[in-house]
């Protein structure tokens, strides 16, 4: 995605970024779920989850309900 790629440009990420367009990763996961707006309208979108993930792919710890806000902090706590 064009968006992505400038965001990545715009924070100097040197990684690879992926994008889960169709939303098959996240229904695999377990994050795609159905929302409600504060005006009470039900809507389907990702709930925000952190996972950590080691090299043979196995799932050592899952952040669910993230709060952008302090949770790099707490990410990286984790993998120490």
């Amino acid at each position: 995605m064009d968006s992505h790629a400038k965001w990545k440009e715009k924070m100097k990420i040197p990684h690879a970024l992926l994008a889960d367009e169709g939303g098959n990763v996240a229904q695999k996961y377990g994050v795609w779920v159905e929302k409600t707006s504060p005006s009470g309208k039900t809507y389907w979108g990702v709930a925000r989850t952190t996972f950590i993930i080691d090299e043979e792919g196995n799932v050592m710890k899952v952040f669910p309900k993230v709060q952008a806000r302090g949770h790099s902090k707490e990410v990286l706590a984790a993998l120490k």
